[in-house]
């Protein structure tokens, strides 16, 4: 069993105003007068979980999530194809982080993230070092291309069947090149039948990479309907396609600007879409991370994922 705490909700929600047309959702959950810290969801295009958490003490943290650009309740909305997304990159998402903090008179704050949640908060931390106290990172993932190609391309070798699937939801004349980048020009179609038809091929391919996880959530991202699937969707091929708006192994390359942060890496042996590999390699050049690696869990977790988090946000909890 999960030593959960008590369920935390919001007390206090709003939008920032980026300069740029963008708006961005964000909650406080917790104690006011708590330690701060930034939960930072995953996808991208994930958007922020509606449910209260249960993984944060609500008396002794100040916890904040948001929806990054272009999903969950920030506009404009990505579902749309005419929301432009040229302002819907890796640098627009930390200046983002920042302006946040800034606005919430916040002068250091826990870093939490998994997954492509990952990514940007060790981008940030690479940015801003001064702004963080601690890194609590599960499913760990830095969005080399080498990664990507592993996710979308590679581990189709475990799934041949559902791979050719995915490969052959794009128009022939772009299935032996750049899959992502077609999956993103199907998503600005027009055409909403055009969209949620590559919407569902790529989402089915996503499930098929977790179904084998036995203590995770299997179906989850087909969990997603209508226009949340869009989003999820076009934000993920927007970015992936263009390697995470990043240099190719960038964030480990970086990694020793995160000295002096205490990290605490939490992986599943299990994760076939983000193999351990990652955070073995960010754990050897980040001496003040420890990595714990939980045999039972796969991407969407386990129970004992959870606990590793719980034990991690306890540990963390002090100012």
């Amino acid at each position: 069993m999960v030593d959960f705490h008590p369920p935390m909700g919001p007390y206090d929600s709003g939008f920032m105003d980026t300069g740029d047309g963008n708006r961005i959702y964000y909650e406080q959950l917790g104690n006011p007068e708590g330690k701060p810290a930034l939960q930072v969801h995953g996808g991208p295009g994930s958007g922020a979980n509606r449910k209260p958490t249960r993984v944060w003490d609500p008396e002794r943290y100040r916890v904040i999530r948001y929806d990054q650009r272009g999903c969950g309740r920030s506009t404009p909305y990505a579902a749309d194809p005419a929301t432009d997304l040229s302002r819907n990159t890796t640098s627009h998402l930390i200046a983002d982080m920042e302006q946040l903090r800034e606005r919430l008179g916040i002068e250091k704050w826990l870093l939490n993230g998994g997954s492509w949640g990952s990514t940007l908060v060790l981008a940030y931390a690479e940015r801003y070092p001064e702004r963080v106290s601690e890194m609590i990172i599960p499913a760990v993932t830095t969005t080399r291309r080498s990664e990507i190609d592993w996710l979308y391309r590679g581990v189709g070798r475990m799934f041949p069947d559902a791979w050719e699937r995915f490969r052959d939801g794009v128009p022939e004349a772009d299935r032996d090149g750049d899959l992502l980048a077609a999956y993103a020009r199907l998503m600005a179609n027009p055409d909403r039948t055009v969209r949620e038809k590559a919407a569902a091929d790529w989402v089915a391919w996503e499930d098929a990479v977790i179904s084998g996880e036995p203590n995770g959530v299997p179906g989850s991202y087909s969990a997603r309907i209508d226009d949340d699937r869009l989003a999820f969707v076009r934000i993920c091929a927007h970015y992936f396609s263009n390697g995470g708006f990043l240099e190719e192994g960038q964030l480990l390359r970086d990694a020793h600007k995160l000295a002096g942060i205490p990290g605490v890496l939490i992986h599943g042996r299990l994760d076939l879409g983000s193999p351990l590999q990652t955070a073995w390699e960010l754990a050897k050049v980040w001496p003040d991370a420890r990595l714990t690696i939980i045999e039972d869990s796969g991407h969407t977790g386990s129970e004992a994922m959870s606990q590793a988090v719980i034990d991690a946000t306890n540990a963390f909890a002090s100012p």
